[in-house]
């Protein structure tokens, strides 16, 4: 692949791999484009291994995910609501609070569970290409989705 191509490619999959980062460390787009940008680098490092039969997507969210296991920081402290109600916003930050229940949910899932539900519904990859990024079975990614989905009502139900 070349540096256009590999430019071309960033293009064309950095905001559905943004949206998806940010979903996955639940609403924290700062943590998410750190993790997009070494994801991102990485990929770049390693394109002598990248095999075009996988597919840029597939391979670059494979390198995300892996980022964020690697970046150790799953089980984050979170803002107390108090503390953020004081904080100074403008009104795209505010719109963002529309998602706050969701990511509020996803960030009480297991990792797993979390990023199948985000791969497969928010991504509309298959269970075979979620098994592949994630580096499990198809079976346990169906588990991790019915799981996922389980949970993902009980907390959302919970809260009306």
């Amino acid at each position: 692949m070349t540096r256009e191509q590999f430019t071309s490619q960033v293009e064309a999959t950095q905001g559905a791999l943004r949206r998806f980062l940010i979903a996955l460390c639940c609403g924290d787009a700062a943590l998410a484009d750190d993790i997009a940008q070494d994801a991102y680098v990485k990929a770049y490092l390693s394109l002598d291994r990248f095999r075009d039969d996988a597919g840029f997507g597939s391979w670059i969210y494979r390198i995300a995910y892996n980022c964020f296991v690697d970046s150790g920081r799953t089980r984050r402290e979170h803002v107390d609501v108090a503390m953020a109600a004081g904080m100074h916003s403008d009104e795209l930050s505010d719109s963002r609070f529309r998602y706050q229940a969701l990511y509020a949910a996803l960030a009480r899932l297991s990792e797993r569970e979390r990023t199948a539900i985000l791969l497969y519904y928010l991504e509309g990859y298959s269970i075979k290409e979620v098994a592949e990024i994630i580096g499990a079975s198809q079976d346990a990614v169906k588990q991790q989705l019915s799981r996922g989905r389980f949970h993902l009502k009980g907390m959302l139900h919970e809260r009306e």
